[in-house]
């Protein structure tokens, strides 16, 4: 008797567990809430909300052409940075990359004339050289990639400076080469950067999401051992995101000599936070795993969205900080809470 009451007591408390799950909604929700991201949409829609109150000049297409050439280079780094938070590893040093390949770019063009359809891959094969290494010395060493490239972030920095004195170095007259690398407008502020932008978006975007290589990438930062269980080939996933985080930061560099004539090896400071803020605002998970092309590229926008609008409103550039920090911290919130209401996300 003591069994079955025991038994018929449990069954109950069952009972008012499932009742107290949260009722699945309507198909045409269940599809909305799914996307991953929802966050960021809502985090940039309330934005233009906002600044277009402050000042109704925002909503502008002039205005969506600055913020979109802005968002170029930062998303472009950024989409590598999502590549290689998604296998479950860090590159702080995007931002040295994006330096050092701008100026070497810049110095062979330059300083040794040598002909652009040479002197670009040579610069992007030597950034991507720059992101195995740091792989190589990840994998070999055992060390969290978070140390590994905040010293080769330094390293490569005061190589940019050393080699160019700390100077700039500018190209003064009509370039094509500075022209098809953003230089060239598409339409009133719109620079051709942003149509790299939008190549590199659906490259990576088919990449990540249909093939192989792909769901390989996603295993890899997401269950490490029954990844290599099913045969998936883990470290050389890591080298390969290693390199493309590098490849594409050294495109951004590119990107912003063809639209500032010019290249510093002091630019790209902050690149790397920004571009981890990209991810993570877009829906990357800090813990590898998850992450999306898309919510990337939107959270890029959505960083340059800030910048522009605050100048247009008249505050102070410092305000970009703070103005990001809220927004980061929102975005994640939201994402979260999504994430632990409705557990059949994807």
């Amino acid at each position: 008797m003591r069994d079955v009451g025991d038994k018929a007591i449990s069954g109950g408390a069952e009972a008012k567990a499932v009742k107290m799950l949260p009722a699945a909604p309507p198909e045409r929700w269940r599809r909305l809430l799914a996307i991953r991201e929802l966050g960021v949409l809502i985090a940039l829609i309330a934005l233009i909300v906002i600044f277009t109150f402050l000042q109704p000049a925002f909503l502008t297409l002039d205005t969506f052409g600055d913020i979109l050439t802005q968002a170029a280079e930062l998303g472009v780094a950024a989409v590598g940075v999502t590549f290689l938070m998604i296998a479950g590893e860090f590159d702080l040093s995007v931002g040295s990359t994006f330096a050092f390949a701008g100026v070497l770019l810049a110095l062979l063009v330059t300083r040794f004339s040598v002909s652009p359809f040479l002197a670009v891959p040579a610069a992007l094969l030597f950034a991507g050289v720059i992101g195995l290494l740091n792989g190589l010395i990840t994998l070999a060493t055992r060390i969290p990639s978070f140390i590994t490239t905040l010293g080769t972030m330094m390293m490569w920095r005061g190589l940019a400076l050393a080699i160019t004195g700390g100077w700039p170095i500018s190209i003064l007259t009509a370039s094509t080469l500075l022209d098809v690398l953003g230089g060239r407008a598409v339409y009133s502020t719109l620079r051709i950067s942003a149509l790299w932008l939008l190549i590199v978006t659906a490259v990576f975007w088919a990449l990540l999401g249909k093939t192989a290589y792909g769901n390989w990438v996603f295993a890899t930062g997401g269950k490490r051992e029954a990844a290599r269980a099913l045969g998936v080939p883990v470290n050389r996933v890591k080298l390969i995101n290693f390199s493309v985080a590098g490849v594409l930061a050294g495109t951004a560099g590119f990107l912003q000599f063809g639209r500032m004539s010019s290249m510093s090896p002091v630019w790209g400071d902050a690149l790397a936070l920004e571009a981890i803020a990209a991810a993570v605002i877009g829906g990357t998970s800090l813990m590898g795993g998850s992450g999306t092309i898309v919510g990337t590229i939107l959270g890029a926008i959505t960083m340059a969205s800030i910048r522009v609008g605050l100048v247009m409103v008249g505050a102070p550039s410092y305000w970009y900080t703070a103005f990001l920090g809220v927004v980061i911290v929102l975005a994640v919130i939201l994402n979260v809470k999504l994430e632990e209401t409705f557990a059949w996300r994807r």
